[in-house]
C-alpha cells in the first residue's frame, strides 16, 4: 500500500514554472506519530498544497490542519481544536539550501514534513477557550462557572524591596 502523501512529481521537474494542486487527508498515526498525548492515531489529518516547480525544486505552499485533544492550563478542563498550520517548504533534486527537503526518484515524500508540522503546532499548553478565567488561586473554584468572592492574595513579601525601589525610581525629582 502506497502512502498518500507520496508524490509523483516527474511531471513536474520537467516542466519548470508549472503548478499542481493537491489536498490528501491522512491520519495521524499515518505520520507515524504514537505517543504524543495531544494527537489521537485516528485523528484526519488535512492537506492541502500548491506545488510549484523550479529548475532545480518545488515549492509547496498552503495548509495543513490537525485536530488536537489536551487539558486547558488554566482551568483544567478537557480542551480540543484544530492546529491550523501554513506551509511554505522546499523539496530540491540536489539540496543546496540546509532547510529543503529531498526530492527521492522523482518523488516528494510529504511524511516527514507534515508530521514535523503537526508535532510543532499542537498547542504544548492549550487553553479550553481564549477567554478561560481559570481556577481561583485561593478557594479553586472554576472562575468560568462559578463568580468567586474571594480576596486575591498580597502579593509575596519577598518582593516588597523591589516594590520600594520601584516607587524611589518612579518619584519625581
Amino acid at each position: 500500500m502506497s502512502s498518500p502523501l507520496l508524490i509523483n512529481a516527474a511531471e513536474l521537474l520537467r516542466r519548470p514554472g508549472s503548478e499542481r494542486l493537491v489536498e490528501l487527508q491522512t491520519t495521524v498515526g499515518e505520520l507515524g506519530i504514537e505517543d504524543d498525548p495531544r494527537l489521537e492515531a485516528d485523528a484526519e489529518v488535512d492537506v492541502r498544497l500548491r506545488l510549484e516547480s523550479l529548475t532545480d525544486g518545488i515549492v509547496i505552499d498552503g495548509v495543513v490542519r490537525a485536530p488536537w485533544v489536551g487539558t486547558c492550563r488554566r482551568c483544567l478542563e478537557p480542551a480540543a481544536g484544530i492546529a491550523e498550520s501554513d506551509v511554505q517548504e522546499l523539496y530540491q533534486l540536489v539540496l543546496t539550501d540546509p532547510e529543503a527537503f529531498e526530492i527521492v526518484g522523482d518523488q516528494l515524500d510529504l511524511r516527514q514534513m507534515v508530521r514535523e508540522i503537526v508535532l510543532l503546532d499542537a498547542p504544548a499548553t492549550p487553553l479550553c477557550r481564549d477567554d478561560c478565567a481559570g481556577l481561583c488561586p485561593v478557594c479553586g473554584v472554576d472562575r468560568n462557572t462559578v463568580v468567586c468572592t474571594c480576596e486575591p492574595d498580597r502579593a509575596d513579601p519577598r518582593w516588597d524591596a523591589l516594590s520600594e525601589l520601584r516607587a524611589q525610581l518612579d518619584a519625581p525629582g
